[in-house]
């Protein structure tokens, strides 16, 4: 063994392996289970730590944008915090897109980058860029120096606590490392500098225990009882799994309110729900019952449907609740409210009275059943198309599944035609931005998580997008079917007004012309196009007993969804 004194710098890799190696330790004490790398020589100290550290689970991917995507998926679907690993560089400004979805949507991952120490930073030297602030306010930062010995082990690791202890969104550490990169043998002996920290070695907590932060306030008996005098409605807009969303049902059967929701609420096909509300709000008798309401309390916030979101804000409430697990701002409409601070299942559970106004829109269970039976008719047994693809997903789907919806169309046509069931899959979306970039690596990473049943239902343009992280479908070892809808384009600008057809096809929809048979041969997937129903469902129950990832291409026509989403508008409309 090699003894150190203050005055030596031969063993600079020892040092940065042993800080990495005690920065690793620790986040596996403050709830990280999974770290996600890629590739690197400056992140070396880190990747080492990580590659012999016991408690999490490793995950590599040579895209830094997917990787971050991935670990965003695995921070969802596991609830628990989620480490990435990278090099110096643009290696770090690819993880950009995923750390702010994760910012807006509370997913909480921990950026470990590697960097250039001080000296190499804007003077030319390779791969060095200004790493400090990169996300700026999207992440919350902490800017580690250089190891060195005269830099206590229990600071670092109490710097490391505040910095991750009770945070909900992503945390950037950056960390400076002068070569050498790769230790040698003999080991160094750090005893003596570890010294301070031998008892938080023998234990398995954190060096500094943070307290959650406190209980928030709640409404009281009274309070509740003045709200829920009169004509009411409870809005279940995003919910994540884990705040347990079908307490609301309960909910609003005690105050006997209606209960509208979101695609991912977790409830939109709820049977003890109207599902319908997006198209229920073309329909003049559904509008003129539900402009009645006096009262309305939100549970969550980014609500997909524009009809819902117009209701909310054109509507003169006498009390408006929101109920969020975190202070945030989320109404666009930015209506006057009262904001609670507490989970879905919290606030639910409180003793909550009878409404004075039970029952009073009871005749939007009959609208809302009766829009079902129309999409059975005018969806199920009609042509083969995108609509028809997703509800007979929808309708195969149980609470030991797993779905997540991508963007652009397919979110809309699930929160537009979703069918009423008594079982349904865990929905998982990626809207805090919104983008269709990463959808497939964020599935992967919802799908390796919780090793469930997972289905990806995502358009074209988002497939490719992403194409490269069905590399990471290669690792998932459950069931995992990659339904992509193929309309030869981006067909959710056919629903917007776009000035003539020519700007549309040239500048909006980008068709491509493109098949997906040869990129899922390239990655090793199995993989099928279907241009029927029948074909289709056929091929969707068997991937859903295939343990792996598979792909099932869609092919429809450009204007096949656009058209039936206008048609039945006009029916509803009418009715």
């Amino acid at each position: 063994m090699i003894w150190y004194s203050s005055m030596q710098t031969e063993h600079t890799a020892e040092l940065n392996l042993l800080w990495g190696t005690l920065i690793l330790e620790e986040l596996a004490r403050l709830g990280v289970k999974h770290v996600c790398m890629a590739p690197g020589s400056r992140s070396t100290p880190l990747t080492l730590a990580a590659a012999r550290q016991t408690k999490l689970s490793q995950h590599l991917h040579f895209d830094e944008r997917g990787l971050g995507f991935m670990a965003l998926g695995l921070a969802k679907a596991s609830r628990a915090p989620v480490a990435i690993i990278t090099t110096s560089g643009t290696a770090v400004a690819n993880l950009y897109p995923a750390i702010i979805e994760a910012w807006l949507t509370h997913v909480p991952l921990i950026v470990l980058s590697g960097d250039r120490p001080p000296e190499l930073i804007d003077c030319g030297a390779n791969q060095a860029i200004i790493q400090p602030a990169i996300f700026a306010q999207y992440a919350k930062q902490l800017n580690l120096p250089t190891p060195d010995l005269s830099i206590a082990p229990q600071a670092l690791l109490s710097l490391l606590d505040e910095a991750v202890c009770n945070q909900s969104q992503p945390v950037h550490i950056n960390c400076m490392y002068r070569e050498p990169l790769y230790p040698n043998e003999p080991k160094v002996d750090f005893d003596r500098y570890l010294a301070p920290v031998k008892q938080w070695q023998q234990q398995t907590t954190p060096y500094n225990q943070f307290a959650a932060l406190g209980a928030s306030q709640m409404p009281t008996s009274d309070a509740l009882a003045r709200f829920v005098h009169g004509k009411g409605v409870i809005v279940a807009a995003t919910l994540a799994p884990e705040q347990n969303p079908e307490q609301l049902i309960a909910l609003a059967q005690k105050l006997g309110w209606p209960i509208v929701t979101d695609a991912q609420s977790q409830l939109r096909q709820h049977t003890g729900a109207i599902g319908n509300i997006d198209q229920l709000l073309h329909q003049p008798k559904s509008k003129a019952l539900l402009a009645q309401a006096e009262r309305v309390i939100v549970f969550g916030g980014r609500i997909l449907s524009k009809r819902l979101i117009s209701y909310l804000a054109e509507q003169n409430w006498k009390d408006y609740w929101q109920v969020l697990p975190q202070q945030q701002r989320l109404d666009p409409s930015h209506k006057p409210k009262q904001l609670w601070i507490a989970t879905a299942e919290q606030f639910a559970s409180l003793s909550w009275p009878r409404s004075s106004q039970a029952n009073w829109a009871l005749n939007l269970v009959q609208f809302n059943d009766e829009l079902e039976t129309l999409y059975q008719q005018q969806i199920d047994h009609a042509e083969f198309g995108e609509a028809q693809t997703i509800r007979a997903i929808a309708n195969r789907q149980t609470e030991k599944q797993q779905l997540f919806i991508g963007n652009s169309l397919p979110v809309r046509l699930y929160d537009m035609f979703a069918p009423i069931t008594t079982s349904s899959a865990h929905v998982f979306t990626n809207r805090g931005a919104s983008g269709i970039d990463g959808l497939l690596a964020t599935a992967c990473g919802v799908a390796i998580a919780e090793a469930k049943p997972t289905t990806l239902i995502i358009g074209d343009i988002s497939a490719l997008h992403d194409l490269n992280s069905l590399a990471i479908a290669r690792s998932v070892t459950s069931p995992l079917v990659i339904v992509i809808l193929n309309n030869d384009g981006g067909n959710i600008f056919n629903l917007l007004p776009v000035p003539n057809e020519q700007l549309r096809t040239d500048y909006y929809r980008l068709s491509h012309g493109l098949e997906f048979g040869f990129g899922a041969a390239m990655f090793g997937l199995a993989y099928n196009q279907v241009d029927s129903l029948t074909d289709f469902i056929e091929s969707y129950e068997y991937a859903m007993t295939y343990s792996g990832p598979s792909v099932i291409e869609v092919s429809v026509s450009q204007n096949q969804a656009s058209d039936q989403i206008a048609q039945i508008a006009s029916w509803i409309k009418q009715s």
